[in-house]
């Protein structure tokens, strides 16, 4: 009786030894199997989020080429006011002596805002 006890025991504890060594042999496989499942599972998204990121970051380079672009732009027409004013002093200039010739001329001339017109 005690031998068939033993042998029970023994046998339990050689059952779970073995349990447990199954187990331990086949904790790194599951592991590799639930890190490819979870791969598998949110690359795609990953892939998507990856393309949605690249497509913003071309227009928002587009965005921002357009911005200095138009800074440079506006930077070069506060600078350019020089050259606006001496044209306009060209103008007057060349209005005044317009004025000159017809009055000598004889003949009188009208202003407008847009030119001038002889009458």
């Amino acid at each position: 009786m005690e031998d068939q006890e033993m042998q029970l025991k023994v046998r339990r504890v050689t059952d779970k030894f073995t349990e447990s060594m199954y187990v331990l042999a086949n904790e790194p496989s599951v592991a590799l199997y639930r890190l490819q499942e979870h791969v598998r599972r949110s690359l795609p998204e990953l892939v998507q989020h990856k393309t949605d990121m690249q497509s913003w970051e071309e227009q928002s380079q587009g965005a921002i080429y357009s911005v200095e672009y138009a800074c440079s732009a506006v930077k070069s027409m506060t600078n350019s006011s020089v050259y606006f004013k001496n044209i306009d002093s060209l103008l007057r200039q060349a209005i005044s002596m317009k004025e000159q010739i017809n009055n000598s001329q004889g003949r009188s001339c009208v202003r407008t805002q847009d030119c001038l017109l002889i009458v």
